[in-house]
């Protein structure tokens, strides 16, 4: 039997259903363009009440904890107990954090729960407290990343991801082969390798030869123990070289951004405040002396009582969701992504 032909807005899609003699034809009418146009829009609108149910406002502050040595007895005002460093991480489940690394941070892939705010944990010098492996390939009770680990274990949603600024030291481990298997167990149990110079020199006042020699040799290091590029680096004491690009590109290394050593949350990576060039971390400490405005539990206490400035997630990496009358703030390169409300 032949068929006519049909024309009209949409699109009609006539399928002959031979079942035996005296079958008749099926018709499948596909959306128009107003229909998809429609259900796009839906789709979005309902995106937008999401967004707005949580407060997301991924425009707002993030922070960047920086951490040392996870000691049972501080020598030093950086140095962290085992039990300090749990109580830190226990603060941030309550506070409903989930932990990213310093890499997700910076080529802003961010995915992470709906309601929920990203934290970035670092360590810096790649001291054995924070890695050290037993006869069984398991990190050592009271190491930081055995006690992320149990902490996340404890609490779902918490991710045991973090990122680890590497000197040569290596955990002081000095043979290559207990070298690059420290790193490989990091790079396989996806946590994230970051540089942070060859001999931990200050950068500030250094030629660029100087800079990119600390920062080209661990780099080469990395990669060749690892077979991973670090995308970021913290720079020793925090001080930028006297040109803060040779911290991003220099012979073989490019870096994404450069993290400091203190201060402030940092801007989320679709503001227009975000700088590569110089990121701010925060020390892990209490409120005492200057720590009672600049370090952790200061700025925790701060950004749960101004949630307006914290980032908080809409659970969708494909959008950057925020009140409308944030829009001034959104970096140009995200202006595809937007999802106002």
């Amino acid at each position: 039997m032949r068929l006519p032909f049909i024309s009209g807005v949409g699109v009609v899609v006539v399928a002959a259903i031979l079942s035996g003699c005296g079958s008749e034809p099926v018709a499948q009418v596909k959306d128009t363009k107003a229909e998809a146009a429609a259900k796009l829009q839906r789709s979005k609108a309902a995106k937008v009440a999401a967004a707005a149910k949580v407060k997301a406002n991924e425009l707002g502050q993030i922070p960047v904890l920086m951490w040392h040595r996870i000691v049972p007895k501080p020598a030093t005002t950086d140095d962290r107990t085992p039990a300090k460093f749990r109580e830190d991480l226990e603060r941030l489940v309550k506070d409903g954090y989930v932990p990213i690394t310093a890499a997700e941070l910076v080529t802003g892939k961010i995915d992470i729960p709906a309601g929920k705010h990203p934290v970035v944990l670092t360590f810096d010098d790649s001291s054995p407290s924070q890695l050290t492996l037993d006869a069984m390939g398991t990190p050592q009770k009271d190491t930081a990343i055995a006690i992320l680990q149990d902490v996340a274990a404890k609490n779902p949603g918490f991710r045991p991801v973090a990122t680890f600024y590497v000197t040569r030291d290596m955990f002081g481990k000095s043979k290559r082969e207990e070298q690059s298997q420290l790193l490989i167990w990091l790079r396989d149990n996806g946590f994230d390798i970051g540089n942070h110079t060859r001999d931990h020199h200050n950068l500030r006042g250094r030629t660029k030869q100087q800079v990119e020699e600390q920062i080209g040799s661990i780099a080469e290091t990395i990669t060749s123990l690892s077979q991973t590029k670090p995308v970021s680096i913290a720079l020793p004491y925090g001080n930028q070289p006297n040109k803060k690009e040779w911290a991003l590109r220099g012979p073989h290394y490019q870096h994404r951004a450069a993290f400091l050593a203190g201060y402030t949350p940092a801007p989320s990576p679709y503001s227009k405040s975000y700088d590569p060039l110089g990121i701010p971390r925060i020390r892990a400490m209490d409120k005492k002396g200057d720590c009672a405005q600049f370090c952790s539990t200061a700025w925790l206490d701060w950004l749960k009582a101004n949630p307006d400035m914290r980032y908080t997630s809409d659970g969708d990496p494909a959008t950057v969701a925020y009140p409308k009358f944030k829009n001034p703030f959104l970096r140009t390169s995200y202006k595809a992504r937007s999802l106002m409300y």
